[in-house]
């Protein structure tokens, strides 16, 4: 899974990454987190180019679309989570022989 996300051109952090803006996938019991988080400067620039208030929340929110259409292509299972933005890979596909996955 982490493979297909880079192919597609997403910067995957590591685990040792803490505190550094991009996207971060992360084991859990139910599968994988994937989360992103945007640095002030993109966040900036999106609202300068904008030509509005662009939030954070709509640079997550198209992050969010692009990642869930990206697995779901791939044929994974992805549900949306508490933390607004955040994606769970449910552990059932991730390691299914079609999906795309190459850890």
């Amino acid at each position: 899974m982490r493979f297909a996300l880079v192919q597609a051109g997403f910067q995957v952090l590591s685990d040792t990454e803490l505190g550094v803006p991009g996207l971060r996938v992360t084991e859990v019991s139910a599968g994988a987190l994937v989360s992103w988080t945007a640095s002030e400067e993109f966040a900036s620039l999106a609202r300068e180019r904008g030509g509005c208030a662009a939030s954070d929340d709509s640079i997550r929110v198209i992050v969010k679309v692009a990642v869930s259409g990206l697995l779901l292509r791939l044929g994974h299972s992805v549900a949306e989570t508490v933390a607004e933005g955040d994606l769970l890979v449910l552990s059932g596909t991730i390691n299914a022989p079609d999906s795309g996955d190459r850890k």
